[in-house]
């Protein structure tokens, strides 16, 4: 069975990960980031040697949006030059890669669902440090594979959802953005459609759940299926006061993910489960 190393393995989509491919029967080698920093060329190398997997999968990323904008060296340490020296580690053992990216890769200007093909105009330091990654991981290795998602939730991490069920237990109001869309992402999902495309052509795919919502929306389920008595107060993103911008617009479309026969369930459903597996949980 395929030998599979996770990078940024403590990670919410990291642990997902790890979990649906030891549940397929695969060997899985998780790191985090104290395990293996991946802005280490040296360590990097030693690890594929010790190991010598069979595929290699980038979950490790700055994600937090605010400070990519004052600790910029860092964000694109870990989020370009990173992922760079991973590709080229694949190439020279001739495994397969895969890179996790976002739809912060793009302006949020598009008034339709961005497709593979659009070309990335980011605007905050984040999605541009997001965009040197792709763009070094495909010229180091053309056996590489570009996963764009978004609105990304998942069990044991800090997320939109686990943010508003925090809140919705402890406050009467919630002001939440109304002018901002996007697609929410559950993890579990994401994480079968990765594996899904361990046969596929490589390349550049966009894999979210399907369907669209504004944050306003998205909280509005969650407290909804809460049965919470929280109200959700939509706001502009003006008046709201983000320090950095975000993509008004930012869905993804599942065209080219599609035509390879894969398909993932509506939002709504995916939160569902979500929810339900936490409530679960919290209970035993």
């Amino acid at each position: 069975m395929m030998k599979i190393v996770i990078t940024g393995a403590s990670g919410q989509l990291g642990k997902e990960l790890t979990q649906i491919f030891k549940d397929k029967g695969y060997e899985v080698i998780p790191l985090d980031k104290k395990q293996l920093d991946i802005t280490n060329q040296t360590k990097i190398k030693q690890m594929m040697l010790d190991i010598q997997p069979d595929c290699l999968i980038n979950t490790g990323a700055f994600t937090q949006v605010d400070l990519c904008e004052t600790e910029i060296e860092k964000a694109y340490l870990i989020n370009g030059i990173g992922p760079y020296y991973l590709a080229c580690e694949a190439k020279e053992k001739k495994i397969k890669f895969f890179h996790i990216s976002t739809d912060y890769v793009f302006n949020g200007e598009k008034a339709e669902p961005y497709i593979e093909e659009d070309s990335p105009n980011p605007k905050t330091i984040y999605g541009k440090s997001k965009q040197l990654g792709e763009t070094l991981t495909l010229a180091a290795y053309e056996n590489t594979t570009i996963i764009r998602t978004s609105w990304l939730y998942g069990h044991e991490g800090k997320n939109f959802v686990n943010i508003i069920k925090k809140l919705a237990s402890q406050t009467q109001e919630i002001r939440v953005v109304y002018d901002q869309y996007g697609c929410p992402t559950y993890t579990k999902d994401l994480g079968l459609a990765i594996e899904s495309l361990l046969t596929k052509p490589h390349g550049i795919y966009h894999i979210t759940n399907s369907g669209s919502c504004s944050w306003c929306e998205f909280a509005n389920e969650i407290v909804t299926f809460l049965k919470s008595q929280t109200v959700v107060i939509p706001v502009s993103t003006e008046e709201y006061g983000l320090k950095t911008p975000r993509p008004v617009y930012s869905v993804l479309s599942h065209k080219k993910l599609n035509s390879k026969g894969i398909f993932l369930r509506n939002w709504k459903e995916a939160l569902h489960e979500f929810l339900k597996k936490e409530d679960d949980s919290s209970e035993n």
